[in-house]
C-alpha cells in the first residue's frame, strides 16, 4: 500500500478524497467508489500501487488515438479498479474489482515500465484498460521517468479525474482519449453511476492544459444513439475545437449489457453525417473494418493517412503538413 494523494482528513478519523469527482467521504476502515482507496485509521492508502493487471504492446491507433504518432506502438498498463460502474464495461474482470479481494495484480516498478517499453521500440506508455485515475500515484511516478527517458505519456480515461489531478499531470501527460459516453447526465447517472458534468470539465481542463486529446463514444442502440444525444456531443466537441477527433465507435454486447444489439453501421454513419454537420474536420468510425479510419486532410481533401484495421498503410504527412497541399495538421504526426 501507499498513502494517496488528494486527500484531507475530517473528524472522527473521516477522510475526504478529492482525486475524482466521486468525492467520496469514507469512514475508517472502509474503501471509496473506486474500491481500491482504503481510509485505515484516518490515513488513506491506495492499493493498487505498483501493482498491474495488464501490460501489453499495442498500436497506439488501438487506443485510439489517430493523431499522435500514428503507426507507432505503445506500452499499455493498467491497474485495477474504476470509478464508474459502466454495466457495459469491455474490461469489468480487472476494473470491478471486489474490495474484500487483495489480489490487486503483480508487483512491477516504474524503472522496469521504461525499460520494457524502450526494449520493445514502443514511443509511449498508455495508461489504459481501467481508470488510470484510481492509479495516479503510480503513473505519475512512471510518466516522470518515462519524460526523462524521452517517451510519451498517454492517458485513456473517462474523465472523471479533477481539476487538482489534472494540474499535476500536466507537466508529464502529453495526450488523453477521453470516453464521452452520453450527453445526458440522467443517462451517466443510471448506467455509471457518474454525472456527465465533470467528465465535459475535464476534456475542457485538458484542452487548457495544452494536453492533445482525441474522444471516444460509444454507440448504444437504445441508450445514446439518438440524433438529439449524438448531436449533442458533437457540438459540444466542436465549441471547444473543431481539431479534434471523434471517434464514434460500434458497440458489441458484454458484461451487464449483452441483451442488447450491436450498433448498426447506418447508425454510426448517422453520427459521422452530425459530427459534420457540426463542424468537426476528424471523425473515425471504430469497430468496423472497411470505412471511417482514414485522414483526410480538410483543405485539399485528399487522403493523408490510411488505415486498414489498426495497421497505417499510408502517410503523406511531413513535419505535420499535408504533402499534397502543405496545410497544417493537427496532432503529433511525425516529430
Amino acid at each position: 500500500m501507499r498513502e494517496a494523494l488528494f486527500y484531507a482528513k475530517l473528524d472522527s478519523q473521516k477522510v475526504f478524497c478529492r482525486l475524482c469527482a466521486q468525492a467520496c467521504s469514507i469512514d475508517d476502515g472502509k474503501f471509496g467508489f473506486c474500491g481500491v482507496r482504503q481510509n485505515i485509521g484516518g490515513i488513506l492508502y491506495t492499493h493498487n500501487y505498483a501493482k498491474l493487471v495488464a501490460v501489453n504492446v499495442d498500436p497506439i491507433e488501438k487506443k485510439p488515438l489517430y493523431h499522435f504518432l500514428p503507426g507507432s506502438f505503445i506500452f499499455s498498463i493498467a491497474s485495477a479498479g474504476c470509478n464508474f460502474r459502466c454495466g457495459f464495461c469491455q474490461n469489468w474482470q480487472i476494473s470491478q474489482i471486489n474490495p474484500a479481494n487483495q489480489q490487486y495484480g503483480e508487483d512491477f516498478s516504474a524503472e522496469k515500465i521504461v525499460r520494457l517499453a524502450k526494449q520493445n521500440n514502443c514511443r509511449s506508455i498508455a495508461y489504459t484498460y481501467t481508470e488510470p485515475t484510481v492509479y495516479l500515484e503510480f503513473a505519475l511516478e512512471t510518466a516522470k521517468l518515462a519524460k526523462q527517458a524521452g517517451l510519451y505519456n498517454i492517458f485513456v480515461s473517462n474523465g472523471y479525474m479533477s481539476g487538482e489531478a489534472i494540474i499535476l499531470l500536466k507537466p508529464y501527460l502529453d495526450a488523453a482519449n477521453i470516453d464521452l459516453k452520453f450527453f445526458k447526465d440522467s443517462s451517466y447517472k443510471k448506467i455509471c453511476s457518474a454525472h456527465l458534468k465533470p467528465v465535459l470539465d475535464s476534456i475542457q481542463r485538458l484542452r487548457d492544459a495544452g494536453i492533445w486529446i482525441e474522444i471516444t463514444t460509444l454507440v448504444i442502440p437504445g441508450e445514446n444513439d439518438s440524433l438529439d444525444e449524438l448531436s449533442g456531443i458533437a457540438n459540444f466537441i466542436a465549441g471547444i475545437n473543431r481539431n479534434i477527433p471523434w471517434h464514434v465507435s460500434r458497440f458489441h454486447a458484454d458484461y451487464k449489457f449483452k441483451t442488447y444489439q450491436d450498433t448498426p453501421e447506418q447508425t454510426l454513419k448517422s453520427a459521422c453525417n452530425l459530427g459534420n454537420a457540426a463542424g468537426l474536420r476528424y471523425i473515425y468510425a471504430g469497430n468496423v473494418n472497411s470505412w471511417g479510419q482514414d485522414t483526410v486532410c480538410p483543405a485539399c481533401r485528399k487522403m493523408v493517412v490510411q488505415r486498414q484495421g489498426f495497421r497505417i498503410s499510408k502517410m503523406c504527412i511531413e513535419k505535420n503538413r499535408c504533402t499534397f497541399c502543405q496545410a497544417a495538421l493537427p496532432g503529433v504526426f511525425n516529430p
